[in-house]
C-alpha cells in the first residue's frame, strides 16, 4: 500500500513538472509585448523650430509698392477691385497657370511691370471753345524797337485772366452721370457701405456712369450678385452690383449712358443698384462725383 502511495506521489510530481515545463515553453514562445504608445510616431529629426519654412511665391516682394499679399477670402476679381486693376491683367503679370488658385500669403504683382504693353483706358474729350483765347499775345503786349537794347531781362507778359473756371483735367475729367434713376436708399460709408444703394424696380436700366472698358462681368464676387466692373482710366473703376441681367461682356468698350445691365436683387435683400466708385482701388463717395439732381 505504501508503495502505491509513493508511486502515486511520484507520478503527481512528474505531472507537475511537465505542466510547469509546458507553461514555460508557451511563455518563451510568445512574441515580445509591443509598445502601443509609440505606434505610428515618426522619428523626430532635430528641433521642429529649426526646420525650413515653405516660402510662398513672390515672398521677396512683400511690402513693396505695386505688390499685394493675398488674404483669406481673396480672389483675383476682388484683388482687382481693391487695387483698381483688371483681374486678367493681374493673372498675366504674374504668369498664373490657374487664376482660381492663389494661396494666402502669396505676394502678387498688381501694377504693370516696366515696359508693359497694357494700354490705358483713355477717354477722348473735345476742347471747349470757351477755354481757348484767340487774342494774339502780341496785341496785348506793347512792341519795342529792335534797336533798343536792354541789359535787364524782358518780363514775361501777364497771363490773361480766365473768364470761366477751368474744368477738371486728366483722369478726373470723366463727366460722370447717374447710373440709375431711383432715389438713394443708403449713402456711402467707407466701412459699412462702400458705395451708394439706388432704388428701382426689377428690370430698370443700369447705365455706364462714364465711358470705359468692361474688366469684369459675372457673379464670382460674393456679396455683389451679378456684377459689372468698368475701368475708365488708370485711376478710376466703377462697380454695378445686384443686377438681374448683364448686357455687356468682358473687354467690351462702353459709352457713357449706355445700358449695361438691368436692375435686380441678386445677392441682395431687395431690388436695388449698388454703385461704387474706386479711385486707385480705394472706395470713394460717388455723391462727390455725380452731378446734383
Amino acid at each position: 500500500m505504501s508503495g502505491l502511495l509513493r508511486r502515486g506521489s511520484l507520478l503527481l510530481a512528474v505531472a507537475g513538472v511537465l505542466a510547469l515545463s509546458g507553461c514555460g515553453s508557451k511563455l518563451l514562445n510568445h512574441a515580445p509585448v509591443e509598445d502601443r504608445g509609440s505606434m505610428g510616431t515618426a522619428p523626430v529629426v532635430g528641433d521642429a523650430r529649426t526646420q525650413p519654412v515653405k516660402q510662398l511665391p513672390g515672398f521677396e516682394n512683400a511690402g513693396k509698392p505695386g505688390y499685394y499679399t493675398v488674404k483669406p477670402g481673396d480672389t483675383l476679381i476682388r484683388i482687382g477691385l481693391e487695387t483698381g486693376q483688371s483681374h486678367k491683367d493681374i493673372s498675366r503679370w504674374n504668369a498664373l497657370d490657374n487664376p482660381n488658385r492663389i494661396e494666402v500669403g502669396q505676394v502678387i504683382r498688381v501694377a504693370p511691370p516696366a515696359g508693359s504693353d497694357v494700354p490705358a483706358v483713355v477717354v477722348a474729350k473735345p476742347v471747349a471753345s470757351s477755354s481757348v483765347v484767340s487774342t494774339p499775345i502780341a496785341a496785348s503786349v506793347p512792341t519795342r524797337p529792335v534797336s533798343a537794347p536792354s541789359s535787364a531781362p524782358v518780363a514775361a507778359p501777364a497771363p490773361v485772366a480766365a473768364t470761366t473756371t477751368p474744368a477738371a483735367t486728366g483722369d478726373d475729367n470723366l463727366g460722370w452721370i447717374w447710373p440709375g434713376n431711383g432715389h438713394v436708399l443708403t449713402g456711402f460709408d467707407e466701412v459699412k457701405n462702400k458705395g451708394l444703394d439706388i432704388a428701382g424696380a426689377s428690370g430698370d436700366p443700369v447705365v455706364a456712369a462714364a465711358e470705359g472698358k468692361v474688366v469684369y462681368a459675372g457673379s464670382g464676387l460674393r456679396g455683389y450678385g451679378n456684377l459689372i466692373i468698368l475701368k475708365h482710366n488708370n485711376t478710376y473703376l466703377t462697380a454695378y452690383a445686384h443686377n438681374k441681367s448683364l448686357l455687356v461682356k468682358e473687354d467690351q468698350t462702353v459709352k457713357k449712358g449706355q445700358k449695361i445691365a438691368e436692375m435686380g436683387d441678386s445677392d441682395a435683400d431687395r431690388v436695388k443698384l449698388h454703385f461704387e466708385v474706386r479711385r486707385q482701388g480705394k472706395p470713394v463717395d460717388p455723391a462727390k462725383y455725380l452731378p446734383a439732381r
